[in-house]
């Protein structure tokens, strides 16, 4: 059966990404709906390309453009509210979650509470909402799909027995472009240092989260969610090769891990097709040239992001949506090069230190505290 898919953030790493494997696939996916924020040029042809029915773009600016160059075969939606409308309109089966940040999170929830296939990149979601969208995913039937590397080889690993069974899973992380580099010269490191991460090709934010470590914090949180696990059932490994990708230990001492080269395009393909398994367009692992696989316990004292992960991981409520949103501000804030690299995390954990925790917030008050830790660093770096 064809699977009708909806693509968030189709002009992104992973939207496009996710494309290729769609053409992979051929018959077995359809593209119904596209939607970006605000690169409309490469919207335009993608939409030329893959003739879906809707298309929309939440910057409305970039949709006037867009409205210029595209004939009328395609619905085009704008503004804030135009990637939920994608969702509940398009006809979709599966909806591919690849909006970076928070923004991404009401069209998450709207896939839910559709009761669609969410093919989740967006790790925010999770990290901001994780207690609404596990209650709803119960009660709609909604089904829930990883495509971070990471948590789709938990997923993919897990299913050697029982989530009952499972005495720890390890996430694994590269170490990102300052693995070996000194505090003292993290500090100081430019945008473009963080930007060249040495295994994957990812965006600007996600690649910059991977120098932080903070997107292994994300990460933690979000393994909390997917799993129903303990935080302290969950481990982060160094492992410079990103070969492993991730392993569950069970509790007879069996690991189970599942490995293959840095290619997004696997697991991106594995939520598509799941629970199949067809042939991929990502290279395959040359065995021939593995020689080792390096493991190394995270430094916390140079990585203090995978610190907070775990404190924000046992205190759950309000504190995902503190620490997402700060960190999101404090990133685009080194960007802009208004702050040095050694600042990012520390503006993260005033954040966290100053909010009145809520224990369990609605959608609303998820979205409240957001702002104000956005503010509040906006603050930080006014004072």
């Amino acid at each position: 059966m064809t699977r009708r898919i909806a693509i968030l953030g189709s002009t992104g790493s992973i939207g496009r990404s996710t494309l290729e494997v769609v053409s992979n696939l051929g018959a077995a996916c359809e593209v119904c709906a596209l939607a970006a924020r605000s690169n409309w040029r490469l919207l335009a042809e993608q939409i030329r390309r893959w003739k879906p029915g809707w298309a929309a773009m939440s910057d409305e600016a970039s949709a006037r453009r867009l409205r210029e160059v595209i004939d009328g075969d395609v619905e085009l939606l704008a503004g804030s509210s135009s990637l939920v409308e994608i969702v509940q309109r398009s006809g979709c089966d599966v909806v591919v979650a690849a909006v970076v940040g928070a923004a991404g999170l009401p069209a998450a929830l709207a896939a839910v509470e559709s009761g669609k296939t969410l093919a989740l990149a967006n790790k925010e979601a999770l990290v901001v909402a994780g207690s609404l969208i596990v209650r709803r995913l119960r009660e709609t039937g909604a089904v829930l799909l990883p495509i971070d590397s990471e948590h789709s080889a938990i997923f993919q690993s897990i299913q050697a027995g029982r989530r009952e069974d499972v005495e720890r899973v390890y996430l694994t992380a590269s170490g990102g472009p300052f693995r070996t580099w000194t505090a003292e010269q993290m500090a100081e490191a430019t945008v473009e240092d963080a930007l060249r991460h040495p295994t994957w090709n990812m965006g600007p934010k996600i690649t910059i989260d991977s120098a932080t470590l903070m997107n292994k914090a994300l990460e933690v949180i979000e393994a909390k969610w997917l799993f129903g696990l303990d935080p302290d059932k969950i481990s982060v490994l160094i492992h410079p090769e990103s070969i492993i990708h991730s392993m569950v230990e069970f509790r007879d001492g069996s690991v189970i891990a599942q490995l293959g080269t840095p290619d997004m395009r696997t697991p991106i393909q594995y939520t598509l097709t799941w629970p199949q398994r067809l042939p991929g367009c990502g290279e395959p692992l040359d065995w021939t040239t593995v020689r080792r696989l390096n493991f190394e316990p995270p430094d916390l004292e140079r990585f203090p992001a995978l610190r907070l992960g775990y404190e924000v991981a046992r205190l759950g409520g309000s504190a995902g949506a503190v620490l997402n949103a700060a960190n999101e501000a404090a990133v685009q804030a080194f960007r802009e090069r208004q702050i040095p690299f050694g600042r990012i995390v520390p503006l993260v954990e005033r954040a966290l230190e100053r909010h009145r925790w809520l224990p369990e917030p609605s959608l609303e008050e998820l979205l409240a505290a957001d702002q104000w830790a956005r503010d509040e660093v906006t603050r930080c770096l006014n004072a």
